[in-house]
């Protein structure tokens, strides 16, 4: 069962009040045809999808100076219920669509690609041990479900989870071999940068978080004071050179698009309409992340998904 750890979340709130500070102003002229067009945007969704949305809506208004565009990083669930809810236009999604939520009208563009990775204190006492050996899915199991298959007995870690709805926390389960991330045990902390900086202040923390959130994006690096868990793929109880892509951003996003990283946790992100959308504004922005966007995925530290995959999105806009 969940426990919640005021301090972290505490710690959560205030980094989200930072990193939610992203919205562009103005008044949408009036250009082009007769399609109904609306002069703002509302998106709201997961955090794994809101640094790439936040880059597209600033390159974007480049080209559109007039537009206004919100973005709410809250998880993928707001993102999701928002949308159902016709409370925002967009969600960001960071896990597939359930079959409730396809029922309700939830219609999904994949737009990008990442993972999720298991991340512990850089000071953790076994991180020498776990840096030369690695963690395989029932060490993990062991820790973040409590299984008990495990080499690493659970008295040597304090697991950190997500409290909120969300993508990353799914994925996460999903890989570990549960069915939801109400299955995680451990403390839960809102958002991926409280979820950070609980591991970061824990010595014996361990947690998991987006690679966009467990590396730099100045560095390229993880953060100080984190150590990303390369997984022992094959359950050799050491990491071989081909399981060593852990020290940079671009060695981990490499590793995913071969798919040498496994599906889940690296998965595929969306944006989410409530139907196929009939405002000129939406489907422009949608269409322009789908086409022109997608120019820009690869430099901000993820992984564009497969041509047909476009082409499938841009068929359902009746392109």
């Amino acid at each position: 069962m969940k426990k919640t750890h005021t301090t972290a979340v505490m710690l959560a709130l205030m980094l989200t009040a930072v990193v939610l500070t992203a919205s562009c102003s103005g008044d949408r002229s009036s250009e082009n045809s007769g399609t109904k067009k609306q002069d703002s945007l509302s998106i709201s969704g997961a955090f794994a999808l809101y640094p790439m949305v936040v880059l597209w809506a600033e390159e974007y208004k480049k080209e559109n100076p007039d537009i206004r565009i919100d973005i709410t990083a809250g998880g993928a669930g707001k993102g999701m219920a928002d949308t159902l809810a016709k409370a925002v236009d967009f969600g960001m999604v960071s896990r597939g669509i359930y079959p409730e939520e396809s029922e309700q009208g939830a219609t999904a563009f994949p737009v990008a690609r990442d993972a999720v990775v298991g991340t512990i204190n850089a000071n953790h006492p076994l991180a020498e041990e776990i840096t030369r050996n690695g963690m395989t899915r029932d060490d993990l199991s062991s820790l973040f479900l409590g299984t008990g298959k495990g080499r690493y007995p659970l008295s040597s870690f304090t697991v950190y989870t997500r409290s909120d709805s969300s993508g990353a926390a799914q994925m996460w389960a999903e890989y570990l071999g549960a069915a939801s991330q109400d299955e995680i045990i451990g403390t839960g902390v809102s958002g991926d940068p409280g979820l950070l900086e609980a591991v970061r202040q824990d010595r014996t923390g361990i947690g998991f978080n987006n690679i966009g959130y467990a590396y730099s994006h100045e560095t390229g690096r993880p953060y100080d004071g984190i150590m990303v868990i390369p997984l022992d793929l094959d359950s050799s109880r050491m990491l071989e050179t081909s399981e060593r892509f852990y020290s940079s951003l671009s060695d981990i996003a490499r590793a995913v698009k071969e798919g040498v990283y496994p599906a889940p946790p690296a998965r595929d992100l969306y944006l989410v309409t409530k139907g196929i959308p009939s405002d000129g504004t939406v489907r422009d922005f949608l269409e322009w992340v789908l086409t022109d966007g997608q120019a820009f995925v690869e430099n901000a530290g993820y992984i564009p998904v497969a041509s047909d995959q476009i082409e499938s999105a841009l068929g359902k806009l009746g392109r």
